[in-house]
């Protein structure tokens, strides 16, 4: 026993010894906790609508609430036409649009049956059958009430005061793969970008070649561009595959323009280049490097909409996934592969994405020279 508390004691001693990682090991189980907590551990709720509601009656209005009160739904804003609700649903800024006729009021006043237009995204099919469910219900529950109110008029059978007709825009099928696959697209350019670009330079420390190639006569610049080019072909390669597995394995439609999609992601690619050499002038090892990754991509995952809408999280959760490129890059790919949509609806999230890569790439470009002189 005393030999071996001589080893465990010897073991012990090197790993306090590397405070840094030992305090990464400690810190991840409680983020992971944290991040499960908050992210996955939420129901469907607060899926933004908006309403285009032509009656402007105090029965419209009365209708209309109903959607509000279950917690289910979020007014986002108010519509002027049926095109201003199917772009505002382009543009992501709403899930749902509630359309209520001019004579909402007057056909409910006369015992004639009314109807009311819902178009849904369904790019994620998850909220998407939320919403289909909780309306129909709404307007199952309203048509109840009216006819009630109706009965002791009635001298007859009487239809039905409501009638919600849905329609599923973008994704008519509800399958998840749609809604997977641009995620799986973000998530591939990223870890690979960060984790791989992290690794290979600290392995080049580790290994001592870092300095043999410092000595040669190469510019700072060109090293650093000289170890993450093969990054982002490889990264690039992986997309097309994914792209291609996508469409011709799972059917995905791949609606919009392939070559701005890529475009696009060479911005997210450069933050995410960034950040990967940023960890590798921090990290001493490779398994520091891992590590440390793990606390950029496992916020990522929960955060940024990957796996669950973010309209459900709470507001510390909600509002930590803007900083987080992903989230805008998400948003991306999906206008573009499921709506086909372009620049002229993209730019808002653009422009924070250009904004974040374009500031990590250039402090770790100064990081990576200062660490070579």
């Amino acid at each position: 026993m005393r030999r071996l508390w001589t080893m465990m004691r010897k073991e012990f001693i090197h790993i306090f010894r590397d405070r840094r990682t030992i305090s990464l090991i400690f810190v991840q189980p409680i983020m992971m906790l944290l991040l499960m907590g908050y992210a996955i551990g939420v129901d469907i709720a607060n899926i933004p609508a908006v309403l285009f509601d032509q009656s402007n009656s105090a029965e419209s209005r009365r209708f209309a609430d109903r959607f509000w009160q279950t917690g289910d739904f979020k007014l986002v804003g108010y519509a002027s036409s049926a095109n201003d609700v199917i772009d505002q649903i382009d543009r992501s800024s709403a899930k749902v649009g509630i359309i209520i006729p001019p004579d909402f009021a007057t056909k409910l006043a006369g015992g004639q049956q009314t109807s009311v237009q819902l178009f849904i995204d369904g790019s994620d099919a998850n909220v998407a059958r939320q919403a289909l469910f909780v309306a129909q219900a709404i307007g199952q529950a309203a048509a109840v009430q009216i006819i009630g109110q109706q009965l002791g008029n009635a001298s007859g059978a009487l239809p039905l005061p409501i009638d919600m007709r849905p329609r599923l825009l973008y994704n008519p099928d509800m399958k998840q793969i749609n809604y997977l696959l641009p995620g799986i697209i973000g998530m591939v350019l990223q870890t690979q970008a960060l984790l791989m670009t992290a690794v290979a330079i600290v392995r080049e420390r580790e290994q001592g070649t870092m300095e043999q190639l410092i000595v040669t006569p190469i510019k700072p610049w060109e090293l650093m561009l000289g170890k993450i080019l093969p990054f982002v072909v490889i990264a690039f390669l992986n997309v097309g595959i994914t792209l291609a597995l996508g469409s011709f394995w799972f059917n995905v439609d791949i609606k919009g323009d392939v070559a701005l999609l890529m475009g696009l992601s060479l911005i997210f690619l450069l933050g995410s280049l960034g950040l990967g050499i940023l960890l590798s002038t921090v990290a001493k090892t490779q398994m520091q490097a891992q590590t440390m990754a793990q606390f950029i991509i496992l916020p990522s995952m929960m955060l940024s909409g990957f796996f669950l809408p973010r309209d459900g999280m709470p507001a510390v959760a909600y509002f930590a996934g803007f900083f987080i490129p992903i989230t805008y890059f998400l948003v991306i790919l999906r206008t573009i592969i499921l709506k086909g949509m372009g620049l002229s609806i993209l730019w808002n999230q653009i422009i924070p994405l250009a904004i974040f890569s374009g500031g990590v790439f250039f402090a770790a470009a100064r990081a990576f020279h200062k660490r070579l002189e």
